[in-house]
């Protein structure tokens, strides 16, 4: 029989982790044509988080659990559940039930009748969102779609099934700067979206702050799309053009009228603007080094402090 494995990162979720478990088991009962196993993810979680992991442990077998050694951030719990999961099938969902679990089994469908690779999820509403937050989300899926030939959906959730091979070549790609959404068009393969309406936190406080969700948007910029280099080429070359063309008109000033001393605090407001406009180019020159500097470092993705996972399970 084949398996299903769910990857739930977590961090500081002791509140949610009951619930979330009493969910999935209750939709369990409509996969009778796999097993089941759960594994969470604690990511360096400061509360009782991993207490509850083992306690579910001790109750169900099925559950797993992974603990980091400190929080490296959900997309490392991410990479870290595709790595210790056996399923033929493996699915990623948040703790906090935004994603309905009651999807799974036309998910597990759509990947065995239809013969997609993956079933993923796209939020059709943003209700119960802060508006800023919704507009500057709405705002990036735009923008990403202009600059970047890798697709990304708007209101796509990571939530979404896969198959092993689907996984594993995620897996390959083991880059430390990591923006899943991206890597998962870019592996491509036949992926079907499911729609649905958003969904409220079953328990506990969001973790991802608009700062959090700024630098995160960054990260997606960098690893997909080398635009933002292009943009500051060619402000470059503009204003390499305006400074041309104002040294002619000084030149000719000067021969025609003489050379006036009025004029300094109009100069001064443009050198500070040229000096800014610079700066700004250097800033996303040193973005992207700063990237590839992580990257040759090799450092590992995630370390593991504990787990009831074994290499010898089946």
């Amino acid at each position: 029989m084949d398996m299903l494995s769910i990857v739930v990162p977590c961090y500081n979720e002791q509140e949610a982790l009951p619930i979330f478990y009493r969910a999935v088991s209750k939709v369990a009962g409509e996969l009778k044509e796999v097993r089941l196993e759960i594994i969470f993810v604690n990511d360096g979680s400061r509360d009782k988080s991993l207490e509850e992991m083992k306690a579910l442990a001790q109750k169900d077998s099925r559950v797993k659990y992974v603990s980091f050694s400190r929080n490296f951030g959900k997309e490392a719990a991410m990479y870290a559940g595709f790595r210790y999961a056996k399923g033929d099938y493996v699915a990623i969902m948040d703790v906090d039930l935004q994603d309905p679990p009651e999807l799974l089994p036309e998910m597990l469908r759509s990947i065995r009748e239809e013969g997609y690779d993956c079933v993923a999820t796209r939020r059709v509403s943003r209700k119960g969102e802060p508006v800023i937050r919704s507009f500057f989300a709405r705002l990036f899926y735009r923008m990403m779609r202009r600059i970047s030939s890798t697709e990304i959906v708007d209101g796509a959730r990571d939530y979404r099934l896969m198959t092993r091979q689907f996984v594993d070549e995620i897996l390959h790609l083991c880059e430390y700067n990591r923006f899943s959404k991206g890597l998962f068009g870019w592996v491509g393969f036949e992926t079907k979206w499911l729609e649905y309406e958003n969904v409220e936190r079953s328990a506990g406080e969001t973790k991802w702050s608009f700062w959090k969700l700024l630098l995160y948007s960054i990260e997606g910029i960098v690893g997909f799309s080398t635009a933002p280099l292009t943009f500051s080429a060619f402000v470059g070359a503009v204003f390499c053009l305006v400074a041309f063309v104002a040294i002619c008109f000084i030149v000719v000033r000067t021969l025609v009228q003489g050379d006036p001393v009025a004029g300094w605090p109009s100069m001064v407001c443009i050198m500070v603007f040229i000096g800014g406009i610079q700066l700004f180019c250097i800033g996303i020159l040193g973005e992207y080094l700063a990237k590839t500097y992580l990257e040759t470092k090799k450092r590992p993705i995630f370390i593991c402090k504990e787990t009831n996972i074994h290499e010898t399970e089946d």
